[in-house]
C-alpha cells in the first residue's frame, strides 16, 4: 500500500482518476440531510488531502464516473435518473442547462461511457433498455431494449468502437454492433 484516503463517510461507489493523475475524484453514497456536499470528493493524488467536497450539492448518490475522452469534462450518473455534467478541471463546477434524463436508476448502481470519440454518452437502464445520447446536445438519439433485468453497464469496445458490451442484474452479457 502506497497511500490510505480516509472520506469518514459511508461506502465509495465509484473511482475517477482525472487527467494526468495528479487529482482524482471518488463518489460515495453520503447523502444525509447534511452530507449532500460529500457525494464527490476530489483528492490530491500526492498528498491524499481533499481539495473538494461542495462538487455535487443534490441528495443523490453518484454510483458512476466517468470521464470524457477529448474534453475536460466528467459525467456522474446520479440516483436520480439523470446523468450530470461536470468541469474536470477546479473547481469542477455542474452544467446546470445540460442533463442527461431518460433512463431509470431506481437504486441500481448504473454505469455511463463515453463512446471512444466522445460523441455518445451511453447508459444503462433499470428497465433493461440502453439509451445512446448525444454528448453536445443531451438528446436520446437511441434506446434498444437490450435486457429483461436491469442493465448496469454499458461500455464500447477500446480497439473496436462498434461494438457494445451490456450487462445487467442477472449476470447477462451481451455484446453489440
Amino acid at each position: 500500500v502506497l497511500r490510505v484516503y480516509k472520506a469518514a463517510v459511508q461506502q465509495t461507489l465509484d473511482i475517477l482518476f482525472l487527467p494526468e493523475g495528479r487529482e482524482f475524484l471518488t463518489s460515495t453514497d453520503a447523502v444525509s440531510r447534511d452530507s449532500a456536499d460529500r457525494t464527490i470528493i476530489a483528492w490530491d493524488f500526492q498528498s491524499s488531502a481533499k481539495i473538494s467536497n461542495q462538487i455535487f450539492h443534490e441528495r443523490y448518490t453518484c454510483p458512476s464516473l466517468t470521464l470524457h475522452p477529448k474534453e475536460s469534462m466528467f459525467v456522474a450518473q446520479t440516483n436520480g435518473n439523470y446523468m450530470a455534467l461536470f468541469s474536470a478541471q477546479r473547481p469542477y463546477r455542474i452544467n446546470k442547462k445540460k442533463r442527461y434524463e431518460g433512463h431509470k436508476v431506481e437504486g441500481f448502481a448504473v454505469g455511463c461511457e463515453f463512446s471512444p470519440d466522445g460523441t455518445l454518452l451511453v447508459t444503462g437502464s433499470s428497465d433493461g433498455k440502453v439509451f445512446f445520447y448525444n454528448y453536445h446536445t443531451a438528446r436520446i438519439i437511441r434506446t434498444l431494449s437490450a435486457h429483461k433485468e436491469a442493465c448496469v453497464s454499458a461500455i464500447f469496445h477500446p480497439v473496436l468502437p462498434s461494438l457494445l458490451a451490456t450487462c445487467d442484474w442477472a449476470g447477462e452479457i451481451k455484446i453489440w454492433q
